[in-house]
């Protein structure tokens, strides 16, 4: 019973000293900040393609996958904006199971979470010096916002975490777009309630700190599928759910209507290679209705350089140790699909 305090971390201010981000990095974060805030605004009207491993596991792999994607890139980028997923922290319904490289830098080894928040940070920087893009990460403990601050171009909240007061609260603090996921229940409004406590301002105690926020007017919606009270899966990525978010968004006071689509998780059921179809799905959605064009800003997907997924130790570079992944090949096609139908 009770808490044995271990060993106290280094803040993230010594963390970010050890590990600074060049001015360089800091120039091209801002131009890519600009950019993706743009399309949640709705002042540009590129695609956002949020894509990469269900959990970045390995800084080798992940950064050859980044590369691969950064190539793919310089040909789509008058079209879209490609962010990579560099999700270090990973839920777990249970509370088994690998929790992610910020728990493990070694995913066969034991938790060292000193260890685990340098090679987070490491591994952000790594992917920014070899490809000039900037990622996403999920914010699974809030007060691990200043460790990662300063080099995240987007932050998603996920479906177990969306209803809590302290995700809510520090969101409304950040400066990047932030995706609010509908929790595992389905129900919208709790995901638009989450948004509009992300867009305003709050007073709270973060860090040992009391703290003001200023409000997060870029926090938005991000449709990822539920799950009923049998336990099944229920998608609502289809046109009348995108219709349904519409509505209720016009009914809140809210700032820039948004959505992102997760084309996997309960959306696909976990059938990685359906994303492909949901994808198109989605853009076929688009173009059907003005309104559902402006509110759907893009999509997220679920891949790495093997399709699937295998057990921690089962040894196969650039595969997912967490939820199926959709395969490289793949991967590339799909995004040159849409391209082609934005």
């Amino acid at each position: 019973m009770g808490f044995d305090f271990i060993k106290k971390l280094p803040t993230p201010e010594e963390i970010r000293e050890q590990y600074p981000l060049s001015g360089e990095l800091t120039a091209i974060k801002e131009k890519r900040d600009q950019e993706i805030k743009d399309i949640i605004t709705g002042a540009s009207d590129k695609f956002l393609v949020i894509i990469g491993p269900c959990s970045a596991d390995n800084e080798d792999s992940v950064c050859d996958y980044i590369t691969r994607l950064a190539s793919v890139y310089d040909k789509v980028k008058d079209k879209l904006v490609l962010v990579p997923r560099i999700y270090t922290n990973k839920p777990r319904t249970t509370g088994e199971g690998y929790k992610g490289i910020i728990h493990q830098p070694d995913p066969e080894k034991k938790e060292d979470f000193l260890q685990g928040l340098i090679a987070m940070r490491k591994m952000h920087i790594r992917a920014m010096e070899e490809t000039g893009l900037t990622a996403a990460d999920e914010m699974l403990y809030p007060e691990n916002w200043g460790y990662v601050s300063d080099i995240l171009s987007y932050v998603a909240i996920g479906a177990r975490s969306v209803e809590d007061q302290q995700h809510r609260l520090t969101v409304s603090g950040f400066d990047v777009p932030s995706g609010m996921k509908n929790p595992t229940s389905g129900d919208f409004s709790v995901m638009l309630n989450s948004v509009y406590a992300a867009q305003h301002p709050h007073s709270f105690i973060y860090r040992g700190y009391e703290v003001k926020t200023s409000g997060n007017e870029l926090a938005h919606t991000v449709l990822r599928g539920a799950v009923s009270k049998h336990g099944n899966a229920v998608s609502n990525y289809h046109y009348e759910d995108l219709s349904r978010l519409l509505e209720m968004y016009n009914n809140m006071d809210l700032k820039y209507p948004a959505a992102i689509i997760d084309s996997n998780h309960s959306n696909s059921n976990k059938k990685y290679a359906e994303q492909v179809r949901i994808v198109k799905e989605v853009l076929h959605s688009r173009r059907l209705n003005s309104d559902i064009h402006n509110l759907v800003k893009g999509v997220m997907i679920e891949s790495y350089i093997e399709e699937g997924c295998q057990k921690v130790g089962g040894g196969i570079y650039g595969k997912s140790i967490t939820d199926p992944c959709l395969g490289w090949e793949a991967s590339e096609k799909l995004i040159y699909d849409i391209a082609e139908s934005c």
